[in-house]
């Protein structure tokens, strides 16, 4: 019988957890997203249960809005730390855990990211990760010199050529030229030292990097979400991708999709970890599970609970809230409103159940059970290829990831899913992806 194979984690520890409720909850610091102690403790805690990677998510705005009023205040998803100083600080106080942030490609230029995750990388012994994302809301574009955002299919193209340009700076160094030779005076090969450039429709950068090769070749390039172009760049150059998918079957087709696409781009299925993100209520009984969705949800004031409908299901707050869903009104995206006009009608949901599923999670998938049912659905969902790997988004920090800590993982271990230490000093090593080549080396 062949071994079981082996299930990634990371734990995304943006904002108190991914509750709208989560600063309520009684164990809750609600001041605990500005302090370097909260996010010391749930990277040291992953860390010490040999987890792959913890993971800052980012946006360069306030993109919650006071809709319906009185709802802005009530959020929690307000007050951050900027990501990459942050990891920085974190890299200090641990040895294995990848670090991966989050940075936009259409508010930044490549030679700024290129620099900053290579020093990462290097301060961190290799642990460093970029989430690769495009920016979506007005709220940035207003931050950054713009009345209005970029037009889609134009932040995606510009995004496609940023991320060649990074990677060709990361290139800029062959790993052994630097020879630091006191005696000749020579401080670096410089035939291995590589100016890049570039020249293309959005980007003119000539390079080369100021930092030497970094200690994994490169760091992780992670990715999410599920627009066509994003997927083309995950195919082309990701190593790991959140992705979101609510059930197994939709699980299953993002997998093979993604999957698929790989040898187009000369690359093995095996060179690309998919970690679909989940929300775990965690409990020793189901019983006890459900009492903590409970809570959670009692939390959730009104105003605030129609924030998370508002875009898509237009203002409720003039309807009964344990009435019926009504028919949206003037949506946003029109096919995130059927999808929840079709989930209130299919489980009979009042508005206050709908909106209280969608706070339980941002929107993501969540799972209620016992560690067994838990490891259950993980096993179903890694065997069936609908996953490699889960990226956790507890509903409170730092409770759900103790929880899981305590109580799933050693589920996970007794079945031979989950590892007892770390296969080396790399992120890259961790998540058993090989080194990737430097164009310019024979």
């Amino acid at each position: 019988m062949s071994n079981p194979k082996q299930i990634s984690l990371g734990v995304s520890m943006r904002y108190l957890g991914y509750h709208a409720a989560a600063w309520r909850h009684p164990s809750a610091d609600p001041d605990a997203a500005s302090r370097f102690s909260h996010y010391r403790y749930i990277a040291q805690t992953a860390e010490a249960a040999k987890m792959d990677m913890v993971f800052l998510a980012d946006g360069v705005g306030m993109r919650t809005k006071d809709e319906p009023p009185g709802a802005l205040r009530r959020s929690h998803q307000t007050l951050e730390l900027e990501p990459l100083t942050l990891l920085a600080a974190l890299s200090s106080v641990t040895s294995r855990i990848g670090l991966v942030a989050t940075a936009s490609t259409t508010y930044n230029e490549p030679y700024h990211i290129a620099r900053k995750w290579a020093s990462l990388d290097h301060l961190s012994g290799g642990r460093a990760g970029w989430n690769i994302v495009t920016s979506w809301s007005e709220a940035e574009a207003h931050n950054f010199n713009r009345d209005r955002h970029m037009e889609y299919d134009l932040r995606y193209e510009r995004a496609a050529e940023f991320v060649e340009v990074v990677k060709g700076l990361w290139d800029s160094w062959e790993a052994d030229a630097p020879v630091f030779d006191k005696q000749s005076g020579i401080l670096f090969d410089q035939s291995k030292l590589h100016v890049l450039n570039h020249v293309g429709k959005h980007f003119k950068v000539k390079g080369p990097l100021t930092i030497k090769r970094t200690p994994q070749g490169r760091p992780i390039l992670v990715q999410a979400g599920a627009a066509e172009q994003g997927l083309e760049i995950a195919a082309r150059s990701a190593d790991v991708v959140y992705a979101a998918p609510h059930d197994l079957a939709a699980g299953k087709a993002y997998y093979a999709n993604l999957k698929d696409r790989l040898a187009t781009h000369g690359r093995e299925r095996d060179s690309l970890k998919i970690m679909p993100g989940v929300t775990l209520f965690i409990g020793r009984t189901r019983q006890e599970a459900q009492d903590q969705y409970d809570l959670l949800a009692s939390l959730v004031e009104p105003e605030l609970g129609l924030s998370y409908l508002y875009a898509q299901m237009g203002d409720l707050s003039g309807y009964p809230l344990d009435g019926p869903v009504p028919e949206p009104s003037n949506p946003q995206v029109r096919s995130l409103a059927r999808g929840l006009l079709a989930l209130a009608r299919r489980d009979n949901l009042t508005i206050r159940q709908l909106y209280g599923t969608i706070a339980a999670g941002f929107g993501g998938r969540t799972f209620i059970g016992t560690p067994k049912d838990i490891v259950d659905d993980m096993q179903e969902w890694v065997e069936a290829e609908a996953a490699d790997g889960f990226n956790l988004c507890p509903p409170v920090l730092p409770l759900g990831l103790d929880q899981f800590v305590e109580l799933v993982l050693p589920e996970m271990r007794a079945r031979g899913l989950f590892r007892t230490d770390y296969a080396g000093p790399t992120l890259r090593e961790t998540l058993g992806l090989t080194p990737p080549p430097n164009r310019y080396a024979p």
